[in-house]
């Protein structure tokens, strides 16, 4: 039966009428593929009767599919916003009703309102992202893809190529706010590196790290709920565009954190996401970011600049500074500066693992480094949680070689995939610092050491600090270790004994990241 021309309008002026929701006031809000209605503690969003290129709502039939599949796509990781769907039916005098007895004339996914302002776009805005929500939100999309089923690894990578063309045509179409010559040389760079990466993406599609992710994974898709950060609004109408590398869906949280100078907060997502996956597939895979990134950064661009067609002349410079933001973004994540390895030893308690973390957003390529931290892979080891404590013969010799054995090989694999990162060890023995160097130069890099020191005082007083670390250190072994014989160093040594910030200058300023110039407090050690 075909639907009269305005019935969908009616039930939108029944959605939108306060006496369907008890009396309580409605807020309207409207997309090209939906109107949304929020009501007291509800919110009904229906598909609109449209026909698009990219999804197809034109029929009641499909629109109730549609919303079957998003509340299947989102309740997994969101059960406490996604309720369920329900009807608005019509009687046999015609009257309308949300959740009535009579015929379904359309279909709303229900769901639990939240305060705008929680979503993490608004949010960022008005509080910023803090170390502790970062890191909640690394294990949100950690846990979210876990439970992702595998999608077809050839049209990924087709659609990712289908990506290319469209991004290239857009910007072709634009040449004043994206000049023709930037927009060549970045397809150019973004189609040579597809081409170079196509191996390690069919790798990984192999290993089933090609999925059914979200799609959609920015900031505004993000909400903060008491539980914490929560995915919503996952793509439903299309799985080819909710498909990708895991990496891929990732990446739009990054370059989305990245353009708004959040590079702190996409740093300890990407390291927080890498320690709860713990897939070592990703350490080779982290090759395929620039890109990952770019492609996002490109599509964001051109959907931003489609809004200039409509919008009104004060809010078009606005719009075509966040396009080209976007687009300038593309550009520089596709040609990343090269990898580093650095090396943060020092003995217990000199604070390695708070400067590796505050090191790592300031080594490029972004959104910087990757740690490796040999607390944590003495765990994975045993295969306990970071800040379970191990007995005793878990810090034999052999055991021990076996860790640094591990933090070498995945430094340097992640190093040789083009991206720098940070080992983060005590590296006492003349051996272990031999190791990383050999690890580096296999890598092709070069590897940058630096050597903590502090007094026995402060290092006691730092252990005894610690709550919820992966460290199973305490001043027996700080006092125990006073008595190792170091060697001849090699590497720079960084006077850690005041605070982490003033190590940070020190450390920055040694590794010359801040301009080359001696870092105060830093110099050549001989042991």
């Amino acid at each position: 039966m075909t639907e009269p021309d305005n019935l969908q309008d009616r039930v939108f002026s029944v959605l939108a009428d306060p006496a369907t929701h008890g009396g309580a006031p409605v807020k309207r809000i409207d997309t090209h593929a939906a109107a949304v209605f929020l009501a007291g503690e509800r919110a009904y969003k229906v598909k609109r009767a449209v026909r698009f290129p990219f999804l197809d709502y034109s029929t009641l039939d499909k629109r109730k599919a549609a919303c079957q599949s998003e509340l299947d796509v989102n309740r997994p990781c969101a059960p406490d916003i996604y309720l369920g769907i329900v009807a608005v039916t019509r009687d046999a005098q015609g009257r309308l009703t949300l959740k009535g007895d009579g015929e379904p004339v359309e279909w709303a996914v229900e769901m639990l309102r939240f305060d705008d302002s929680r979503t993490l776009d608004h949010y960022a805005d008005d509080h910023g992202i803090d170390d502790r929500l970062a890191s909640q939100l690394a294990g949100s999309i950690a846990s979210m893809h876990a439970e992702a089923p595998e999608a077809d690894t050839q049209i990924w990578l087709e659609s990712l190529a289908s990506y290319l063309d469209q991004n290239q045509d857009a910007f072709a179409e634009m040449p004043d706010l994206f000049p023709t010559d930037e927009a060549l040389a970045l397809d150019g760079a973004s189609r040579a590196a597809f081409d170079r990466l196509k191996p390690l993406l069919k790798q990984r599609g192999e290993a089933g790290l090609v999925r059914r992710g979200h799609g959609d994974l920015h900031l505004g898709n993000v909400v903060l709920l008491d539980r914490g950060p929560v995915p919503f609004d996952a793509i439903e109408f299309d799985p080819k565009i909710a498909a990708g590398d895991l990496l891929y869906d990732l990446a739009f949280l990054l370059m989305d954190l990245i353009e708004r100078d959040l590079d702190r907060a996409a740093n300890i997502v990407l390291n927080g996401y890498y320690g709860r996956a713990r897939r070592p597939e990703d350490d080779d895979g982290i090759a395929a970011l620039p890109l990952f990134l770019s492609v996002r950064a490109a599509i964001r661009s051109k959907v931003t600049a489609a809004r200039l067609e409509h919008a009104d002349d004060k809010k078009r410079p606005d719009i075509g500074k966040a396009a080209k933001s976007y687009f300038d973004l593309a550009r520089r994540a596709i040609t990343p500066p090269k990898a580093r390895l650095v090396a943060v030893g020092g003995l217990s308690g000199t604070g390695k693992s708070a400067l590796a973390r505050v090191l790592a957003p300031h080594l490029p390529p972004v959104p910087g480094a990757l740690v490796v931290r040999s607390d944590v892979e003495r765990k994975a080891l045993f295969g306990v949680a970071e800040t379970d404590r191990l007995p005793g013969d878990a810090y034999t010799p052999d055991v021990t070689a076996k860790v640094y054995a591990r933090v070498a090989e995945r430094a340097a694999r992640i190093a040789a995939a083009g991206h720098s990162a940070i080992a983060d060890a005590v590296f006492s023995k003349p051996e272990e610092r031999t190791m990383m160097e050999d690890a580096a130069r296999n890598a092709g890099v070069a590897l940058d050491g630096l050597f903590l020191t502090a007094d026995l005082e402060t290092r006691i007083q730092r252990i005894g600090g610690r709550t919820n670390d992966a460290s199973d250190a305490d001043a027996k072994v700080a006092r125990r270790q006073e008595d190792y014989a170091l060697g001849d160093i090699g590497w720079r040594t960084v006077d850690a004994s005041d605070g982490l910030d003033t190590t940070r200058k020190r450390a920055l300023g040694a590794l010359e990241v801040l301009g080359g110039e001696e870092a105060e407090g830093s110099e050549p050690s001989s042991g």
